[in-house]
């Protein structure tokens, strides 16, 4: 039996029969809707913008043809129920980040971050003018899914943190939120790693479950509120420096539908990417100042833990290279990777860093 009929034909936490009524989309008088399940809390700063501006997109060139029903997490399924939803036909597409379901495929990380991966730029990069859509497509025809990207936050925060982090060594047995490979690589650490919702990690932290977190930045950060926990903020990471967010589509939906509506699906997810990339980049500054403000003390990570996550994601990396998938993409997102930052480096880079110098 392949996967996905036994996804069909298996209850996700028991609730498949139940949840049997959403596998065809409802259509009535040639209108037709979508469900669409989220990895994120309604409402949920930045990243269920990016959700619900691919609905709104489009519902809004379609005419009324389609209509996306956007559900947060938990209204349908759970946050990381999502995945086998939309795969088992029980829901017609997904929007999160796609390292959520390393699970399923360890290169699923790639699409949305690898610590030590891609700025947002780099990303789009690889992904459109690469192999990066080809990858993402590939991975999506064994799940029975049709991906695209759908967001970005930009450059993630380092973290929220209870007490300093001196060295490597301060991270054994810390208890920190942190996803994807990132998470792993920290593992490597002696880091108690906790893969918990958005939606749940203001509690984990507040009640002293986690002893800290990443999230995305500063403007995300602040309106979940961990600087009312704790005044520790590192605002370089390693573990996501350009995150994207997904789309996953039923790929039999996907099929169904008319050419004209693919490829308004396929631009809606495109202009929720730099929308949703803006939206975060245009708030991260007035958020930290504010931040700052309010006593939160911003910091970065000495040298030697920057060292030790460096070992730690490439050992992270080498555990995963027996899979035939996981190295192509390995291998092509970092020669993308590096061709891309040689030119940023020397164009962008080195502007930015005389702009700052003459203008002060």
């Amino acid at each position: 039996m392949d996967r996905r009929s036994f996804l069909r034909n298996t209850a996700l936490g028991g609730g498949a029969a139940a949840a049997s009524t959403l596998a065809a989309p409802a259509i009535a008088q040639g209108n037709r809707t979508l469900t669409m399940v989220t990895t994120w809390g309604r409402g949920l700063a930045g990243v269920f913008d990016a959700a619900q501006r691919v609905a709104d997109n489009i519902n809004g060139m379609t005419d009324g043809s389609l209509t996306v029903d956007v559900k947060g997490a938990g209204e349908l399924v759970g946050a990381f129920e999502v995945f086998d939803a939309v795969t088992a036909g029980q829901a017609d597409m997904y929007h999160g980040a796609d390292y959520y379901f390393v699970g399923q495929h360890p290169a699923y990380a790639f699409f949305t971050s690898v610590p030590f991966g891609m700025t947002a730029q780099e990303l789009v990069n690889w992904y459109y003018h690469g192999d990066g859509a080809a990858f993402h497509d590939e991975l999506g025809q064994i799940f029975g899914l049709k991906s695209f990207l759908a967001g970005n936050t930009g450059a993630q925060a380092g973290g929220w943190f209870a007490k300093e982090i001196a060295g490597p060594e301060d991270f054994n047995g810390l208890k920190f939120r942190m996803p994807g490979l990132g998470g792993k690589a920290l593992g490597k650490l002696g880091a108690s790693v906790q893969n918990l919702p958005g939606s749940e990690v203001y509690q984990a932290l507040a009640s002293g479950a986690i002893d800290g977190t990443e999230w995305i930045g500063p403007w995300a950060d602040e309106k979940a509120g961990f600087q009312e926990i704790t005044k520790i903020y590192y605002t370089a990471g390693f573990h996501e420096p350009g995150a994207g967010l997904s789309i996953g589509m039923n790929r039999e939906v996907f099929e169904s539908l008319s050419a004209q509506q693919q490829k308004m699906v396929e631009i809606a997810c495109a202009e929720a990417h730099q929308w949703n990339l803006a939206q975060f980049l245009a708030n991260n500054s007035a958020a930290l100042q504010r931040l700052q403000s309010a006593g939160v003390k911003t910091m970065e990570f000495p040298e030697s833990v920057w060292d030790a996550f460096g070992k730690a994601a490439d050992e992270t990396h080498q555990e995963n290279m027996g899979d035939d998938i996981y190295k192509r993409v390995y291998d092509s997102y970092m020669a993308s990777m590096a061709s891309s930052s040689s030119w940023i480096a020397k164009s962008d880079g080195a502007y930015t860093a005389q702009r700052d110098r003459v203008l002060g």
